[in-house]
C-alpha cells in the first residue's frame, strides 16, 4: 500500500516504481534499437537515427544503440555526429575494434567533407554573383580575392580586362 506522509514522500511501494520505470526504460530501449536495426536492413537510415537516438534517449549507456546509430549516421553522411557517437562507444567500451577504425578514419573524410561542400558554395555564390553582374556586362571574373598576409582578411580587386 502506498501511504503519503505530510512531509510528501510515499512508502516503499515507491521504490517499486522507480525501479519498474527504469526495467521499462531499458526494455524500450532494446526495442527501438532493435527496429531501427530493421529499418538499417530496409535501407531506412533516416528512421533508423531517429529509433537509435530514442534508444539512447531512454538508456544513454545502451552500446549497442550508439554503435548503430553511429554507423547509420555514417550512411546518411552525418560524419561529425557520427565521429561523435564512435568517441561514445570507444568510451563505454575501448575494444569496440569497429569505432576505433572509425574514429581514425573520420577526422580525415570530414576535412575532405567539409572542403567540398565549401567549393559547392562558392560555386554557388558565383553563380549567384554572375546573375547580378550580368546586366552590367560584368562577371565575378572580374574581380579577384586577394588574402592579406599579415591579417588573412581579404582584398577584392577590380579588374574590366576580364
Amino acid at each position: 500500500a502506498v501511504v503519503s506522509t505530510q512531509s510528501g514522500h510515499y512508502g516503499r511501494d515507491s521504490k517499486a516504481i522507480v525501479l519498474c520505470r527504469s526495467q521499462l526504460n531499458d526494455l524500450r530501449s532494446i526495442l527501438h534499437a532493435n527496429r531501427a536495426a530493421c529499418h538499417v536492413s530496409e535501407s531506412e537510415y533516416k528512421i533508423a537515427e531517429e529509433d537509435c537516438s530514442i534508444s539512447i534517449e531512454l538508456n544513454p549507456q545502451y552500446l549497442k544503440a550508439i554503435l548503430r546509430r553511429a554507423q547509420v549516421r555514417e550512411k546518411l553522411e552525418k560524419l561529425s555526429p557520427a565521429l561523435e557517437d564512435y568517441k561514445r562507444v570507444i568510451e563505454l567500451d575501448f575494444r569496440q575494434g569497429i569505432a576505433v577504425e572509425a574514429a581514425q578514419r573520420l577526422p580525415k573524410e570530414i576535412e575532405i567533407q567539409q572542403e567540398k561542400m565549401k567549393e559547392e558554395c562558392m560555386s554557388k555564390l558565383k553563380d549567384l554573383g554572375n546573375l547580378v553582374l550580368k546586366p552590367f556586362g560584368l562577371s565575378t571574373e572580374n574581380f579577384n580575392m586577394v588574402q592579406d598576409p599579415n591579417s588573412g582578411g581579404y582584398n577584392i580587386q577590380f579588374s574590366q580586362d576580364k
